[in-house]
């Protein structure tokens, strides 16, 4: 293939991009030792290479340089002046290199030893919190198992007398051995709580899976809460699809998980509120647990900490919701012990809704 003739234009249009790219190089500093050393000045003026008047004056020279739109280097512009020469400039400009990089390297020794003692101060740390987290399960359960003792025989008693086995009662006293057996109930429910807490922090919480009728299992759940929505005015019902399949799961904690989903719900709803129990298909292989209220709803910022072990949305003396702050952190322990994971959404004023996957068992 032969070439065409270049034509004048062509010729007279490289000519300009070369030397636009000449002008662009010559306008870029010329890289020298001494741009890597600061304060040079001072650097030969304590070497006693120059006088502090010399360095004024190469200063002066690289002033007037910049007037005229020119770079010249401090070292360049003592030389020109010939207060230096070359090879003295050169090895003092060495000189600095070589003391720069010791410190660097003795910052770096320095840094690096830093970085292993607090590594070890953090070891040390998290060990500690280990330890006192250790103690803390072990303090819950043995606390938890002694509770139990005194209170069964409190239930018991009480039991007797509201079955008039120990004698007549009146109808007042009847009345009030039911509110002291509600507590004994309510008391026995964190007991077991505090006592699922502990098993938990050691890891020692086991699953009893099996396929689960999730349907009935959450008409059940919701049957036995019905009284307490009741009480406080609200709704409370069941959403299902049709022809569920079975999962897999531990019914006994799967149900702990709802009934405490469900009473948050019933006790952070106003009257007249609602709340909502659904079981969804979702796939071949899911079928999504979510329990939803209208209650008063929790703060974007505030989402993540409910699922904290004793955490409180209102931690003051005077707050108007009970319990412990354990519920959400055992329903985040077991639904995960579940391989899965739970989600909430909130709309402060307008509610909340927690919802879980579980699988489908396998069909034998």
């Amino acid at each position: 293939m032969i070439l065409p003739p270049s034509s004048a234009a062509d010729n007279k249009r490289r000519g300009r991009r070369l030397k636009h790219k000449n002008r662009i190089m010559t306008d870029q500093p010329r890289l020298t030792p001494e741009m890597l050393v600061p304060r040079m000045g001072e650097y030969l003026i304590q070497k006693g290479v120059i006088t502090a008047d010399d360095l004024q004056n190469a200063l002066n020279l690289q002033q007037e340089e910049m007037a005229k739109g020119s770079h010249i280097m401090l070292g360049d512009a003592l030389i020109r002046l010939n207060l230096i020469e070359r090879t003295a400039l050169d090895q003092a400009v060495t000189e600095q290199i070589i003391q720069l990089r010791s410190a660097l390297q003795a910052a770096n020794r320095t840094l690096e030893r830093r970085v292993e003692e607090r590594t070890a101060e953090l070891q040390k740390a998290l060990e500690r919190v280990s330890e006192l987290s250790q103690l803390k399960a072990n303090f819950i359960s043995n606390i938890s198992h002694e509770l139990r003792t005194p209170l069964t025989h409190v239930k018991g008693y009480l039991e007797l007398l509201i079955t008039e086995s120990l004698g007549k009662i009146a109808a007042e006293q009847r009345h009030a051995l039911q509110v002291a057996q509600q507590s004994t109930n309510n008391l026995e429910g964190l007991i077991e709580d505090l006592i699922m807490v502990s098993l938990s922090s050691r890891g020692e919480m086991s699953l009893k899976q099996e396929a689960v009728d999730i349907r009935r299992l959450a008409t059940l759940v919701v049957k036995s809460a019905l009284g307490k929505a009741e009480q406080r005015g609200v709704t409370l019902h069941t959403l299902t699809d049709e022809d569920l399949p079975r999962v897999q799961a531990d019914s006994q904690k799967v149900a702990w998980v709802l009934n405490h989903l469900i009473e948050n719900g019933i006790k952070f709803t106003p009257s007249g509120g609602r709340v909502v129990v659904n079981l969804k298909r979702e796939g071949e292989n899911l079928v999504v647990v979510s329990v939803t209220d209208t209650g008063i709803g929790i703060p974007p910022e505030r989402q993540k900490d409910i699922f904290e072990s004793f955490h409180q949305l209102d931690g003051s003396s005077t707050r108007r919701y009970g319990g412990t702050g354990l519920g959400l952190s055992l329903v985040r322990e077991i639904v995960e012990a579940h391989g899965s994971m739970i989600e909430v959404q909130s709309l402060e004023g307008r509610g909340s809704s927690f919802k879980f996957p579980l699988l489908v068992a396998e069909v034998k």
